[in-house]
């Protein structure tokens, strides 16, 4: 405990070392890494609100991945809701090859426990973040990364040349600004379902049996299957099956998704 806290405090002492420098704009995203860094047990190492960006790679890179992201120009990127005039003032610039790209949010996190770490990507995957995962190194590092699937990638040029029309651009410029309105709402609701997570899991400390039982009731997902001779009532066959069938539903809605390499 005494060693994370000091990499923690060293962590948070650093200067940004990212292409901004600073946090990003946006309250909800700000408020989730200052609630998880006010808490003991985790420690933010990198994140990003959510952006859209015009990315231009070399015209001679297009088929080496490698090379055209060391090679890369933002053209613009904005953490909030663009307009086309934007975009098209952008495009100008254009000599190589240009996508069109929306990222939504995304955090990674330092958790002093596995238990901290379960809570938090529990918290994630109800809050919309269904590509959220768990790593532990060979150290014995955890770290919890929220993601998401809602992206948006789409080549616009090719060697300086629109290779789209501006209807077209237009049209992708209203779904990227629907994206970036549905992360601004995931953001907000894992803020507030995080932070009532944290308290309840602080209250529970109070009661380390109760603490345990409630964690264990959060992240993992026991299925119980009563036969129609345990019952104290007798069910149809139809009942049956509405009943195991909902019980899979609640399973698949968990979603969880976990990649824990040892």
């Amino acid at each position: 405990m005494a060693a994370f806290a000091r990499g923690k405090a060293q962590r948070l002492a650093r200067a940004d070392g990212s292409r901004k420098g600073g946090l990003d704009e946006g309250a909800a995203a700000v408020a989730v890494v200052q609630l998880l860094n006010a808490r003991d047990p985790f420690c933010t190492t990198s994140s990003c609100s959510g952006r859209l960006v015009l990315l231009q790679g070399g015209a001679a890179d297009i088929n080496n991945c490698e090379i055209q992201k060391k090679n890369c120009t933002w053209l613009m990127v904005t953490h909030e809701m663009c307009v086309k005039d934007d975009v098209m003032a952008a495009l100008e610039k254009a000599t190589g090859d240009v996508v069109l790209k929306f990222e939504p949010f995304v955090l990674h996190v330092q958790c002093q426990e596995l238990q901290d770490a379960q809570l938090l990507h529990s918290v994630a995957v109800d809050s919309g973040f269904r590509n959220s995962g768990i790593t532990v190194g060979r150290g014995g590092k955890i770290m919890m990364a929220v993601r998401s699937t809602h992206c948006l990638e789409v080549p616009l040029s090719h060697k300086g040349k629109l290779m789209v029309s501006e209807e077209y651009i237009e049209f992708l410029i209203h779904v990227a600004n629907q994206k970036m309105e549905e992360n601004i709402r995931r953001i907000d609701r894992f803020y507030k379902s995080l932070e009532s997570a944290l308290q309840t899991a602080a209250g529970a400390n109070d009661s380390p049996s109760e603490g345990m039982e409630r964690s264990r009731s959060v992240y993992v997902h026991r299925r119980k299957r009563k036969t129609v001779h345990e019952q104290s009532v007798c069910t149809s066959p139809k009942d049956q099956h509405e009943e195991l069938k909902s019980e899979d539903d609640i399973e698949n809605n968990l979603d969880i998704f976990a990649d824990i390499t040892i």
